[in-house]
């Protein structure tokens, strides 16, 4: 059995069934992917694969609304990781659905009404139909190369910080992206990882940045050079952005786009569903 993730969202039935008084529970062992029975017994709560926590260990998990934690020899471990290289805490963020990871606090993915499966559905249908060979700029949780990779010849994904790769290994949404052999994994600052790439090699471009703030080579003119040059001719970049009608975000959009079309790209327009633009080379 693979292991078991959990966050408060999973717990809530268990603490319905324990006070109706049931002998059983049918709850998701691995954040909503999938379903399995458990039984409730006095002290607390045995796992199919002989593992069990107390009904005070649940209560730890079901009081914090922001963590998942996965269970290792009978033990809670919250899925949390701090990078000495930058300086952040990572960590796996539970939805009603998919998760997302924060850093430092930060969630990676648009969760106010929407999930962050959904999110990477918008992103992707932006540049659709995703054929030949993909770049994703920032690989995060992998949802972006894993969606991609179901229709594209391979994926090449950049990260910047293995602390990040370590939250998605125990992200049990994630798990395609350690497993599929079309996903390419590179591991370094994709500022500098793209001048390695040789020159028109992408029919696609994910280019998916932290913040501006957070990450402003990523959005300069350099970098986007380095974009056109590695995007074949006829190719289709999309870049996330945040949301386009805010102060900030208006102010960012427009030297994107700016940049971008002083770069090569042609045909570069917003794409405010998908908090981003889309470019043609």
């Amino acid at each position: 059995m693979k292991q078991i993730v959990l966050s408060h969202f999973q717990i809530e039935p268990l603490l319905a069934a324990r006070r109706a008084g049931r002998p059983s529970a049918s709850v998701s062992l691995d954040l909503e992917l999938t379903t399995t029975d458990v039984t409730l017994e006095d002290n607390g709560v045995c796992f199919p694969d002989g593992q069990s926590l107390t009904w005070q260990d649940l209560e730890t998990i079901h009081a914090s609304e922001r963590g998942c934690f996965v269970i290792e020899g009978n033990t809670l471990h919250k899925i949390q990781f701090f990078s000495e290289q930058t300086n952040q805490l990572y960590s796996l963020m539970p939805t009603k659905q998919t998760p997302t990871m924060l850093i430092s606090g930060i969630p990676m993915h648009r969760v106010k009404g929407t999930d962050p499966h959904a999110d990477t559905l918008e992103k992707i249908k932006t540049i659709a139909p995703i054929t030949g060979c993909v770049l994703d700029t920032a690989t995060g949780l992998g949802y972006t190369a894993i969606q991609a990779a179901q229709t594209a010849e391979h994926v090449t994904t950049i990260e910047l910080d293995p602390a990040a790769l370590e939250v998605a290994r125990l992200n049990p949404w994630s798990q395609s992206l350690f497993e599929n052999p079309k996903i390419i994994q590179v591991i370094g600052d994709s500022f500098e990882e793209i001048e390695k790439l040789s020159a028109s090699t992408f029919a696609r471009i994910i280019h998916d940045p932290p913040m501006f703030n957070l990450a402003g080579d990523l959005y300069s003119g350099e970098f986007y050079h380095h974009l056109f040059r590695v995007l074949q001719p006829g190719g289709r970049l999309f870049h996330y952005i945040g949301d386009l009608a805010s102060k900030s975000g208006r102010v960012v959009t427009k030297g994107v786009v700016r940049r971008l079309r002083e770069a090569g790209f042609e045909r570069v327009s917003l794409r405010p569903a998908a908090f981003g633009v889309i470019a043609f080379k």
